[in-house]
């Protein structure tokens, strides 16, 4: 979801566009129809170091716009219908009120926008020595024999809340994948036009900056196979499908170019190549911004629940080693799957022991005004 900043300089532009320096425009979006999509339930928009409040207020509908905005509601889960192999109404409506109780925090109720969900034993995965292991074999069985089928690889992911943990299922993953591993390190600098006025930058070692990891940015080192699954960070071309989000398949590896296959959208099964970019996350979370010249890539057997924002999969396992801890993460991750039967859930303690229960975090006073 956008800032409601995003909407309020769009507002101000077309206002500008449609008036004239003699008349201003004084009509909501120059009095031009705007339609917007959206769900509250989801992860709100993203506020570095931000309070609750600052989140809650940082929503479309904490702005003078929402007074202008008709508010239609969607009645019925098409991904569930869609993809369901169940033909009892009865069970797709059950899951779906339970997904969307979730989303609106009530269960466990009362709460203050933290509350401990048990979760049904349905879902879960107990029975386990490695829980990395169990949730692989769960979410890829057959993983080896299936690596190279594009319908196999772009039906499921595994989703946790963490970026660390992401690496570690992806790390281990790709271990299991045959043929010779290639790492492509990056090259990272800070941007010295924003860095003059800040002598203490100039210290900011090359291991340093190595180290950091943030949503948005391709780690330093990429670890890759022939068969690994990845996902555009970018957009490169649109009108081919090359968009933030797209996943593919690698088929080749040089030394300044990635070969891969696209395994999702409407332009599955075309071959394109990745060049090294310079990146930057959109907002920084340390003081300086961060210049890494990379792939825009992401390894993405598993992703971050965030990440996975739009994806439509088969089957979902859902890594809960550390709680969620933003606003509809819980939500968002659970509705990513198409059926009751293609969602597992696994939870566990520090010692890696199995759980039946889990925080589920949403900020109920962003929904006062949405109906």
């Amino acid at each position: 979801m956008a800032n409601k900043c995003c909407f309020e300089a769009l507002d101000k532009s077309l206002k500008d566009i449609m008036g004239t320096a003699e008349k201003p425009c004084e009509q909501i979006f120059g009095g031009k129809i705007v339609v917007f999509g959206g769900d509250f339930r989801q992860i709100l928009p993203v506020v570095p170091r931000g309070t609750r409040s600052d989140i809650v207020h940082s929503t479309i509908n904490a702005s003078y716009i929402w007074a202008h905005c008709k508010v239609l509601t969607l009645t019925k889960n098409m991904r569930l219908v869609s993809g369901s192999h169940s033909n009892n109404a009865a069970e797709i409506e059950s899951f779906s009120k339970w997904i969307l109780d979730v989303g609106d925090g009530k269960i466990s109720e009362p709460n203050d926008g933290y509350a401990e969900i048990t979760i049904p034993p349905e879902f879960l995965l107990q029975d386990f020595l490695d829980p990395i292991e169990k949730m692989v074999t769960s979410t890829y069985p057959n993983l080896l024999e299936n690596f190279t089928n594009p319908e196999f690889l772009q039906s499921r992911a595994i989703l946790a809340s963490t970026i660390e943990i992401v690496d570690e299922i992806n790390d281990y993953i790709t271990n299991l994948l045959p043929g010779d591993e290639k790492e492509f390190l990056s090259s990272d600098t800070i941007d010295r036009s924003e860095a003059n006025e800040n002598e203490a930058f100039e210290h900011l070692t090359p291991e340093f900056l190595s180290c950091l990891k943030t949503s948005g940015l391709p780690n330093h080192c990429l670890k890759l196979k022939i068969g690994t699954t990845i996902m555009l960070i970018r957009n490169l071309d649109q009108s081919e499908g090359l968009c933030n989000g797209t996943r593919l398949t690698v088929t080749r590896l040089a030394n300044h170019v990635i070969e891969a296959k696209i395994i999702s959208g409407t332009h599955v099964g075309n071959t394109i190549y990745i060049p090294r970019m310079s990146l930057s996350p959109s907002q920084s979370p340390w003081p300086f911004k961060l210049i890494r010249r990379q792939f825009p890539i992401i390894v993405s057997f598993a992703m971050t629940i965030n990440k996975s924002q739009g994806q439509s999969l088969d089957y979902v396992g859902l890594y809960l080693p550390k709680d969620v801890f933003s606003h509809g993460q819980l939500y968002v991750a659970m509705s990513r799957v198409k059926s009751k039967g293609g969602l597992k859930i696994l939870i566990h303690d520090k010692d890696k022991l199995p759980l039946q229960v889990t925080t589920n975090v949403v900020f109920k006073e962003v929904f006062h005004n949405v109906v």
